[in-house]
């Protein structure tokens, strides 16, 4: 028979990807996580974690287990919020990326508390690696593809648009292009090649093919404040371009779609419902942030 919950620390291991950093969400030490692991394996008689210098991977029996601890731990979660009177009260983990998370959700925050003061909202505004709505990493997951999984319900949140921008100081002293050729002789900003945390961010090659980055960075706000010091042009979503000067605006005007997900197990709590109802009036509010150039047309 085993202990329910060494499952926890079994969850915590497998969303951490090492002892390590599995000890420090739990505040023990990796030798106690290590210990609680292989007393899991030895009481079910199977390996769970192949142990690698990477780190952590579920072997098969690992993975069969992982989709029962999902189970348990959403079982456990609503016995825990049985005694709440605040039906619409608790905690909400959401994930997003860094741009839409720190330009739009972030200074919207204040109007979400100030209607729902009991709703605790953490916010993961990440460059890479998102948190998995799959893993129950967070409650609820923006994402810029839509993820594949059974246990998710998966929805399109937005589309949003994309365009060139610079800093008027740059376009003074470099020149506005007039054509995509053009920007073959300006300084461009982008993301560092082998760090784009998303294949949908792999634009350029649809700007121009020889287009090369000068200045790269792995985040999109670092690469919003290069562009704003005047050192080049860069690709922005629009609602982080504004205030600067947006450049070919009819020849350069890229689109990609958020994604909204959420685990099945909570999608039905009151918090998260109040999350999504959130998200949905704050995109629709955003419109024209968001895609400005279409409601122009």
């Amino acid at each position: 028979m085993y202990d329910w919950d060494d499952l926890r620390v079994f969850l915590a291991a497998e969303r951490s990807g090492s002892l390590n950093a599995a000890a420090a969400k739990l505040g023990v030490d990796a030798a106690t996580v290590g210990r609680r692991v292989a007393r899991l394996e030895t009481a079910l008689k199977a390996t769970l974690f192949a142990r690698s210098a990477t780190g952590l991977k579920l072997t098969a029996a690992g993975a069969r287990l992982l989709e029962i601890a999902h189970d348990a731990e959403a079982s456990m979660d609503a016995a825990a919020r049985v005694g709440e009177t605040d039906v619409s009260g608790g905690a909400v983990r959401l994930g997003a990326p860094e741009g839409f998370g720190t330009a739009l959700l972030a200074p919207a925050l204040a109007d979400l508390h100030r209607q729902r003061p009991n709703l605790r909202v953490e916010l993961a505004a990440q460059t890479s690696g998102l948190l998995s709505a799959t893993k129950r990493e967070v409650d609820i997951a923006v994402t810029l593809a839509a993820p594949h999984a059974a246990r998710l319900i998966v929805e399109p949140l937005t589309d949003y648009q994309l365009g060139l921008y610079a800093a008027p100081a740059y376009l003074k002293r470099a020149g506005a292009p007039q054509d995509v050729g053009e920007l073959l002789t300006h300084t461009i900003v982008g993301y560092v090649d082998d760090l784009v945390p998303s294949p949908e961010l792999r634009y350029l090659n649809e700007i121009h093919p020889d287009l090369n980055v000068a200045l790269a960075s792995s985040s999109i706000r670092a690469q919003e404040e290069i562009v704003r010091a005047g050192a080049g042009i860069g690709v922005l979503p629009c609602f982080v371009g504004q205030g600067l000067t947006r450049v070919l605006p009819a020849q350069v005007r890229l689109t990609r779609r958020f994604w909204l997900s959420v685990h099945r197990d909570v999608a039905e709590t009151a918090r998260v419902r109040a999350v999504r109802t959130w998200l949905r009036g704050l995109v629709k509010a955003r419109r024209r942030d968001l895609l400005p150039t279409r409601e122009r047309a």
